[in-house]
């Protein structure tokens, strides 16, 4: 019986009922108050109802938000001798963790934040780096931007790819050279179109 008090279809029957049985209280006393037809008797069953559904609160009593017993056997009773979580074996409560596993994860993890951290300060780089020349030099500085990318990421397994990382540098040196002077000429030209 008590666990049919407990399930979730008898507390939805249990609050189905209450709200139809002051639904039906309110209606009679409408009625009884606006003088309508049959007044008294849906007052009758309105208030025949709403006893019935307080005798039944009264006889089940009232639900229990938490279930602590469960976790503590003998909290209800009030001479039990209950050991907090803290004094003594945990059984279930924690499990044990793996800190070889917890440290090869954290590992990885410390690994991919520094790949990231170094794609982003390259990215911040590149963003700082005014592209406003021809649409060539653009295209050559993606390209190198690209090699430039590939040449790091092999940088640690090979002294050849150090090398390469500063031929890389030398052509963004020249690339950087010509837009210097390409904008330098756009420049000469804007000032002599002024001076015309």
């Amino acid at each position: 019986m008590s666990s049919f008090v407990k399930s979730k279809s008898f507390k939805y029957a249990k609050n189905l009922i209450i709200g139809v049985g002051a639904a039906v209280v309110l209606m009679g006393a409408l009625f009884k108050l606006q003088s309508w037809p049959y007044a008294s008797e849906m007052l009758i069953i309105g208030l025949s109802v709403e006893a019935l559904i307080f005798l039944m609160l009264g006889v089940l009593g009232p639900d229990k938000d938490y279930y602590w017993e469960k976790l503590y056997p003998g909290l209800s009773d009030y001479e039990s001798n209950i050991a907090p979580l803290t004094a003594g074996d945990l059984g279930e409560v924690a499990k044990p963790l793996n800190a070889d596993a917890v440290e090869a994860n954290l590992s990885g993890m410390l690994e991919e934040l520094k790949t990231m951290s170094t794609s982003l300060g390259s990215l911040k780089a590149l963003q700082e780096i005014d592209f406003s020349g021809t649409s060539e030099q653009v295209k050559a500085m993606g390209n190198f931007y690209t090699r430039l990318n590939e040449a790091m990421a092999d940088l640690q397994d090979s002294v050849e790819d150090t090398k390469a990382y500063k031929d890389q540098l030398a052509a963004l040196n020249e690339n950087l050279g010509s837009l210097n002077s390409v904008y330098g000429n756009v420049l000469n030209a804007m000032s002599n179109i002024g001076k015309n």
